[in-house]
């Protein structure tokens, strides 16, 4: 199974590069051209969302530094042994939802600490993958456009968050637990 996945997980790009380059000479589709106004339509966007980055970013570091990220762990300790979810991952859990360089940097620090192929290491990679970020994306890109009216939006995405992070809590202790 692991082979599969491999293959899968190697030639899963190129083979979506090559479905669109396919796809846009079978149509008659100025390919290069196309991708210059994509990428300069990405440039425009990059600049509108620094503000609402740096806010986020902010947000974040304080929420970590006051300890208030420790203090919710704490509480939360007893439901985490229940449900035999690492407290090692909780930080990812919670971080993800609102950076995704949070939670990368937390994922590292695990890796560092127990190792890319411990039982934390392949958990915290699953949970990494099976999870958006969703107050990001709310706060940055529908900032950018102007959408303020986002509270349906905000809970889909909450929620899909939670059954991603459980999803990925079951599946490393059924392959790798």
């Amino acid at each position: 199974m692991f082979e599969v996945l491999a293959i899968i997980s190697t030639w899963s790009i190129p083979v979506a590069i090559a479905g669109i380059l396919t796809t846009g000479l079978w149509k008659k589709v100025p390919i290069y051209e196309t991708f210059i106004d994509g990428a300069k339509d990405g440039f425009d966007t990059a600049i509108s969302i620094i503000p609402h980055l740096v806010g986020m970013l902010v947000a974040v570091e304080i929420f970590r530094d006051s300890g208030a990220l420790g203090t919710l762990i704490g509480i939360i300790s007893p439901l985490l042994v229940f449900f035999h979810i690492p407290a090692e991952v909780v930080p990812l859990a919670l971080l993800r939802p609102i950076s995704g360089a949070g939670s990368t940097a937390v994922m590292t620090h695990i890796f560092t600490q127990y190792g890319p192929d411990s039982f934390l290491g392949k958990l915290a990679s699953i949970m990494q993958g099976s999870t958006d970020t969703t107050l990001y994306v709310l706060t940055v890109y529908f900032g950018s456009v102007g959408i303020r009216q986002y509270r349906h939006a905000l809970a889909v995405g909450l929620m899909s968050d939670v059954v991603g992070i459980i999803t990925s809590v079951t599946i490393a202790h059924a392959l790798f637990g």
